[in-house]
């Protein structure tokens, strides 16, 4: 009989299904960020940003999965549950996962701008909220990191061939 942890999926296996996400983001021309969420060793929320298409400034990746993972449990609160996120969330999308009950966060690349995780503030596991969770950050980091920046370089070449244009 094989070892059933054999078939079990790793931290990095899931910010890989994430960094797909954001692959699909950067293929929309959305900035590239990807998240997915698993319970029970099901990926049951999956998205990317989507804020270009939808219009929409809430429609960041960990909003989107959290959505379609409520939807699949038929429950609001996502506990026992992971969210894999190529970047840090922001201040909305960590108090969306407070709110969720999510209990644990992975994430690939910090965000010294905006990162709600640790970065300038630590709302998933700040003292006077009545749900902490579990953060592990730094996973595929250079990856998660990478796509971002080519993202961003793109962008700001346009803008500049735009002006001179």
């Amino acid at each position: 009989m094989e070892d059933a942890r054999i078939l079990e999926k790793t931290d990095q296996d899931y910010m890989q299904l994430a960094l797909r996400e954001a692959q699909a983001a950067f293929d929309e021309d959305e900035a590239p960020v990807g998240a997915i969420i698993v319970y029970e060793g099901r990926v049951i929320g999956r998205a990317h940003n989507q804020k270009e298409l939808l219009r929409d400034p809430t429609a960041h990746a960990e909003m989107v999965a959290i959505t379609q993972a409520c939807e699949f449990l038929n429950n609001w609160r996502l506990a026992d549950a992971t969210i894999y996120v190529t970047l840090e969330p922001c201040a909305m999308c960590a108090g969306a996962m407070v709110l969720a009950r999510i209990s644990r966060l992975v994430y690939g690349a910090s965000d010294p701008k905006a990162g709600a995780c640790g970065s300038i503030m630590d709302v998933v596991r700040h003292s006077q909220l009545n749900h902490r969770m579990d953060v592990t950050s730094g996973v595929l980091a250079q990856e998660c990191g990478a796509i971002l920046t080519e993202f961003f370089q793109i962008k700001r070449d346009q803008q500049k061939a735009e002006k001179k244009g």
